[in-house]
């Protein structure tokens, strides 16, 4: 028996929605991506005139239209030149030396010494090899007990924190899904986290794809209690 016509379409579309929603998405992002970092590096390009950079469409608020696409991916060619020109001279004593005298002339002026010194060591405790910093991906009961979470292992709090709890606690990062660049920094007693052998980008992944993207395992199977809901 045929199925109605509206039936059959409806299966069609989801069908090639399947096929198609993943390069779709993936090419809306690399877009919003591009045009993100192009707000920032078409600056680098000041010593072009802007009748060679820019539509002559006229906008409110600037001076000429939106730059070429060709000239924004020609800044972003050249701001990869610089920061890895910058990255050379930084392997130099010389290079190092400006680098130091840069972040002492930053940490001297008011209000900009807050913002710098705060983004500073951020990066530094995502870049720095001597740091166990976003390199784990852990397992604690959130958002409350009985109820579990996947996040992120950041760092181990010896200071005021744990003189305070009585506990040796670690600070996890909780994402939310599937955006995970926003989230939750929960302090929990290092007793109470388990690491898991997943890879940072996988646990990435399952956050991404709301769990249904699950990093293979070939350990043993936790048995089910009964009256438990298998999916």
């Amino acid at each position: 028996m045929k199925k109605p016509l509206f039936a059959r379409w409806r299966a069609n579309f989801v069908a090639g929605l399947a096929v198609l929603l993943p390069a779709v998405a993936t090419l809306a992002i690399v877009r919003w991506l591009f045009g993100s970092v192009a707000n920032v590096t078409d600056n680098l390009l000041f010593f072009v005139p802007m009748r060679l950079t820019h539509a002559d469409l006229v906008q409110p608020g600037d001076a000429r239209g939106p730059m070429y696409w060709y000239w924004s991916l020609a800044a972003l060619l050249l701001a990869v030149v610089l920061v890895t020109l910058v990255g050379l001279l930084a392997r130099y004593y010389l290079g190092r030396k400006l680098i130091e005298w840069m972040d002492a002339a930053l940490l001297q002026v008011p209000l900009v010494n807050k913002i710098y010194s705060a983004i500073k060591q951020v990066n530094e405790a995502f870049t720095s090899n001597k740091r166990g910093s976003f390199k784990t991906v852990v397992l604690i009961e959130f958002p409350r007990p009985g109820m579990y979470s996947l996040g992120f292992l950041t760092s181990e709090q010896r200071a005021e924190v744990q003189a305070k709890t009585q506990e040796r606690v670690v600070c996890v990062f909780v994402p939310t899904t599937p955006n995970p660049t926003s989230g939750f920094l929960v302090l929990v007693p290092e007793d109470k986290v388990t690491k898991l052998e997943m890879s940072v980008g996988d646990g990435i992944k399952y956050i991404i794809s709301l769990g249904s993207v699950a990093p293979p395992w070939s350990g043993p199977m936790a048995p089910i209690r009964p009256g438990a809901v298998v999916v």
